[in-house]
C-alpha cells in the first residue's frame, strides 16, 4: 500500500511538472526514511540494507538498493562522520604551479576514476611551490578534514611524508622518498627512462647528449642522474651537463636552450623530461636551424599526448599520469583499510611509442 501511494505521488509530482523529490517548488534530499517510506519497511532495516547487514535478506538489500539508486540517495556525510569518525574525503594537495600539459587534470580525473563507486569524496587542496604543502598537509589533519591525502612531488628527505607518518594519517604519494620510512607510492621508472632514453640517442650515434632535467630538489631528479649517467658511462659518451630544469619558465628554457645551440660546443641531442619543456626546446631548434630526425635528435617524456603534433621526429615516452592517480588513490584507501604499507608500492616503466619500442632493452650488469 505505502509503495502504490509512493508511485501514485510521484506520478502525480510529473504530471504538474515538478521534481519528484521537491515540496512546493524546493529539491527535497532523499533520506532513509524516504526509502522506508516507499518500501514499507522502518528505517532500522533500511538502514542495515544499505550497510549489507548479514540479518537483512538478499532480495530486501537488492530491493532497498535499487530504490536508493532511482530516487538518488546519498548517505549525509555529518552523519557518517558522528557515527564512524571517518569524513569520507581524500584529499589532494597538488602544486598550481607543475600544471602544464595536463598534468593535474590526467592525475586528478585518475584518482576520481578509483573513487568513483567507493563512496569517498575527492577534495583538491592547491598550493603554490614557494608553499612546500606541508602547511596545507598539516591544516587537513590538524582539522581532521580527510580520511587520507595524496601528496606529490615527492623530495628525497620530504616533511610532508614524515609529518603524516609521525601522525598516523593514511596517506599515499606520487613518487618515492628516500628518508627509511615504509609509505605507499605511485612512481614511474624514470632510472629507466633516462637510461633508455641515452641508448636510443647512441644507436643513432648521437655523442653529445644535453639534458632538461627535474628540479633537483625532487626524488626523481636522483633516479632520473643515475640512469642517465649509468647510460653515459654504459656507452662511453662524454660526461654531460645537466642543463636547465623541468620548472624553468618556457620563455626562459628557449632563450638558454638556443644560445646552448649557438655556442662553439652545441649539443647533437637533447633529452627532456617534461614535455612542455620539449615545446620551448623544440621552437629554439627551429630558431637554430637545426633540424630533427637529421643533425639533431630528442627524446622526450610526456605525460599528455600532445608531442607527436610538434614534431613527429620527436622519440617519445608516455607516463600514463591518469593510470597513476587511479594507483595512488588505489594505495590511500588500502592504507585507511589498514593493510601494510611496505606491501603498497607501484612503479611502471617508460611507454615507447609507435616504432621506439625498448621492451627488448636492459641496462647491463
Amino acid at each position: 500500500m505505502r509503495l502504490a501511494r509512493a508511485c501514485r505521488s510521484e506520478k502525480q509530482l510529473k504530471r504538474n511538472g515538478r521534481n519528484e523529490n521537491s515540496v512546493d517548488g524546493q529539491d527535497v534530499k532523499p533520506t532513509l526514511k524516504t526509502i522506508a517510506f516507499m518500501t514499507g519497511l522502518a528505517v532500522a532495516s533500511v538502514s542495515k540494507a544499505l550497510k549489507d547487514a548479514p540479518d537483512i535478506s538478499q532480495k530486501t538489500k537488492d530491493r532497498v538498493r535499487l530504490i536508493a539508486q532511482q530516487i538518488g540517495y546519498e548517505p549525509d556525510p555529518a552523519g557518517i562522520r558522528l557515527r564512524t569518525g571517518r569524513t569520507k574525503v581524500i584529499a589532494v594537495v597538488l602544486s598550481i604551479d607543475e600544471d602544464r600539459v595536463g598534468f593535474s587534470s590526467q592525475f586528478v580525473f585518475g584518482i576520481s576514476e578509483a573513487l568513483r563507486s567507493t563512496g569517498y569524496n575527492m577534495m583538491v587542496m592547491p598550493h603554490t611551490l614557494q608553499n612546500d604543502g606541508l602547511s596545507s598537509v598539516r591544516y587537513l589533519v590538524d582539522n581532521k578534514i580527510a580520511d587520507g591525502i595524496i601528496i606529490a612531488r615527492i623530495e628525497p628527505h620530504d616533511a610532508r611524508v614524515r609529518f603524516l607518518s609521525d601522525r598516523g594519517v593514511a596517506f599515499s604519494t606520487h613518487g618515492r622518498s628516500s628518508m627509511g620510512i615504509e609509505h605507499p607510492f605511485a612512481d614511474f621508472d624514470n632510472h629507466a627512462f633516462a637510461y633508455q632514453a641515452v641508448e636510443l640517442l647512441a644507436r643513432r650515434d648521437r655523442r653529445r647528449i644535453a639534458i632538461i632535467a627535474p628540479p633537483q630538489n625532487l626524488s626523481y631528479f636522483d633516479h632520473i642522474r643515475s640512469g642517465f649517467r649509468s647510460a653515459m658511462n654504459a656507452f662511453a659518451l662524454p660526461e654531460a651537463a645537466m642543463w636547465s630544469h623541468t620548472d624553468t619558465p618556457l620563455r626562459d628554457a628557449y632563450q638558454e636552450f638556443e644560445t646552448l645551440l649557438r655556442s662553439s660546443e652545441p649539443p647533437d641531442a637533447l633529452i627532456c623530461c617534461a614535455g612542455g619543456t620539449a615545446i620551448a626546446a623544440n621552437a629554439a631548434l627551429l630558431a637554430a636551424g637545426r633540424t630533427l630526425g637529421k643533425d639533431f635528435d630528442m627524446v622526450a617524456k610526456q605525460s599528455f599526448e600532445l608531442l607527436h603534433w610538434i614534431d613527429p621526429n620527436i622519440i617519445i615516452a608516455q607516463e600514463d599520469l591518469r593510470t597513476s592517480g587511479r594507483d595512488v588513490a588505489e594505495l590511500v584507501l588500502a592504507r585507511i583499510a589498514g593493510e601494510d604499507p611496505a606491501m603498497l608500492k607501484r612503479l611502471t616503466q617508460p611507454r615507447w611509442l609507435d616504432n621506439n619500442s625498448l621492451q627488448h632493452l636492459k641496462e647491463p650488469t
